[in-house]
C-alpha cells in the first residue's frame, strides 16, 4: 500500500523559488503527498500565485492565513498544530526553495521502516546560484545529549512517524506560549524526539538540493561572512539561550546536573560543564570548540 505524506510547507514572500520547490514535491516516487501550506501574509502574493499555477490540484491544501508569525518556526509550529494528521503515516516538512530528489520521501520511510526508527533526517547538498555546490554532513554519530545543543541537520529532510508526530502535536498544544519562544522548529523536534526516547537516524546520503541565498535563516556555514555571523551568534550567547529555553521547555532542568549549569550562567558553572562538552556535540571539531568556549568563559 502506498504511503501517505503530509508533507508540511511554511511560506514567505516565495514566489521566485516555491513552484519549483512545490513541482519536486509533487513528483516524488511512491508515495501519495498532500502538501498543506501555512503562509506568513506574504506580500508578494504568494499564496494568489500558487491558487493560480495549481489551481486544479487538490494535492496543495492552504491553510488560512489571517496571522503575522514573524518567522518560520512559529509558522511550522502553527502547521504541526492545524493540519489534521489522521489520514497519513508520516509527516514531513517543506522549506519553499529548496529542490527535492524524487526518491527523498520513499528512502526516508523505507529507511524508517527497515531499522524501526520514529525519526529520520538526512545530509543535503547545498547550491549557490554562481553554480557552487557543497555537502553539508551532519551524519557524524549521535551523542548522548546533543540533541540540547543542535539540529539534526536541516528541518526540510525530516520524517516522522505518525506516533512521533502527534506525540509532538499534543505536547505543542499544552505548552503552545513555551514553544513559541523557541527560534528553531527543526532543533525542537529532534530535541524532543531524544529526549522523550523515540529512535532517531541522521543518513549520510543527501536527499535534496538546499538552496543558498540572503534570505537564509540558518543556512551553509560557508564563506567568511558566515563564519562571522555564527561566531557572533556564540558571543551573543544566543545558542545558549536556545538550550536553555530548550531545557525549560522540556521541563528537564532536574534531569540532568549540567542543565542548572547550563541556566545559571558563571565562569564556574562554565568549568564545570567541561567534563560533559564532549556529549554535547556530533562533530569532532565542534566538540573542542565548545569546551574552549567553556573554559574561556564565553559561551
Amino acid at each position: 500500500m502506498v504511503k501517505k505524506i503530509a508533507v508540511l510547507l511554511a511560506s514567505y514572500n516565495g514566489t521566485r523559488y516555491i513552484k519549483e520547490q512545490i513541482d519536486s514535491i509533487l513528483e516524488q516516487k511512491d508515495v501519495a503527498v498532500t502538501i498543506f501550506i501555512s503562509d506568513d501574509l506574504s506580500t508578494d502574493k504568494t499564496l494568489e500565485y500558487l491558487q493560480n499555477v495549481y489551481v486544479q490540484n487538490k494535492n496543495l491544501v492552504y491553510l488560512k492565513s489571517d496571522e503575522k508569525f514573524g518567522g518560520a518556526a512559529k509558522n511550522f509550529f502553527r502547521l504541526i498544530r492545524d493540519v489534521d494528521f489522521s489520514s497519513f503515516d508520516f509527516i514531513s516538512f517543506a522549506d519553499q526553495d529548496d529542490i527535492w530528489y524524487e526518491d527523498k520521501l520513499i528512502n526516508a520511510i523505507r529507511t524508517i521502516d527497515a531499522h524501526n526508527l520514529d525519526g529520520y533526517s538526512s545530509n543535503v547538498l547545498a547550491f549557490w546560484e554562481d553554480g557552487k555546490e557543497m555537502l553539508l554532513d551532519k551524519a557524524q554519530k549521535q551523542a548522548k545529549y546533543d540533541y540540547l545543543f543542535e539540529a539534526a541537520g536541516p528541518g526540510c529532510t525530516y520524517v516522522l512517524t505518525i506516533n512521533l508526530a502527534n506525540d509532538i502535536k499534543r505536547f505543542i498544544n499544552l505548552k503552545w506560549e513555551k514553544v513559541n519562544e523557541l527560534d528553531l522548529h527543526d532543533w525542537f523536534i529532534y530535541a524532543f524526539s531524544r529526549e522523550n526516547g523515540y529512535r532517531w537516524f541522521i543518513d549520510a546520503r543527501p536527499s535534496m538540493r538546499y538552496r543558498q541565498h540572503s534570505s537564509n535563516q540558518v543556512g551553509a556555514n560557508d564563506g567568511v561572512s558566515a563564519k562571522i555571523k555564527r561566531l557572533l551568534l556564540v558571543f551573543s550567547s544566543w545558542y545558549r539561550d536556545e538550550t536553555r529555553k530548550m531545557i525549560e521547555v522540556l521541563e528537564i532542568k532536574n534531569r540532568y546536573p549540567f542543565s542548572k549549569l547550563i541556566l545559571n550562567k558563571s565562569y564556574i558553572n562554565n568549568l564545570l560543564l567541561v567534563k560533559d562538552a564532549f556529549n554535547f556535540r556530533r562533530r569532532m571539531k565542534e566538540k573542542f570548540f565548545l569546551l574552549i568556549l567553556f573554559m574561556t568563559g564565553i559561551y
